[in-house]
């Protein structure tokens, strides 16, 4: 990994503990805690349920999709965009997301770049990049990156947190 990485990736842990150790999280149940996939099969898992929330997504004007991918996140996720600012809620994330995406652009993540980290007794840290594209399979225009916060628990995996940052215009060689 390269420095500006490896540094990029120590930011990224720095300020997702900084939220944590905030008071902002919510505390783990008090159910036992789980079995976690390890190594490969985390990473594996984690890519489907990318697969899922963004296939989801990328169909949200349908309003079957559009359930499927609310399903996804915690009732109570914590959504902060360096553009568009923070949101608190799930309704208020949906609602964001119905009018300024559904119909309007599709995501595609950026092949190569996913990540995964175990966090023990919660779940998993998801990072990488993504394209914002036309939605009928169009060129993309516009280029971020993302961290996501699963949490398992129960059968159950949904998004507590999401950090979207660095967007930019889609370059050429990229």
């Amino acid at each position: 990994m390269s420095a500006p990485a490896t540094r990029t990736a120590w930011a990224v842990a720095v300020a997702i503990a900084a939220i944590s150790s905030a008071g902002v999280a919510k505390e783990p149940s008090a159910a036992a805690p789980q079995a976690l996939p390890e190594g490969q099969a985390l990473t594996d898992r984690v890519a489907g349920l990318d697969t899922q929330l963004f296939d989801s997504f990328n169909r949200c004007a349908d309003p079957e999709q559009f359930a499927r991918h609310a399903a996804l996140f915690d009732e109570n996720v914590e959504f902060y965009h360096d553009v568009g600012g923070v949101t608190w809620t799930r309704e208020k994330m949906l609602e964001n997301t119905r009018r300024n995406v559904c119909g309007k652009i599709r995501r595609e993540l950026v092949q190569g770049s996913l990540r995964v980290y175990p966090l023990p007794g919660f779940g998993a840290m998801e990072i990488g990049e993504h394209r914002f594209c036309a939605p009928d399979g169009g060129a993309c225009q516009g280029r971020g990156e993302f961290v996501m916060l699963w949490r398992y628990e129960g059968d159950q995996w949904r998004v507590t947190r999401v950090l979207s940052y660095a967007h930019r215009a889609e370059a050429k060689n990229e």
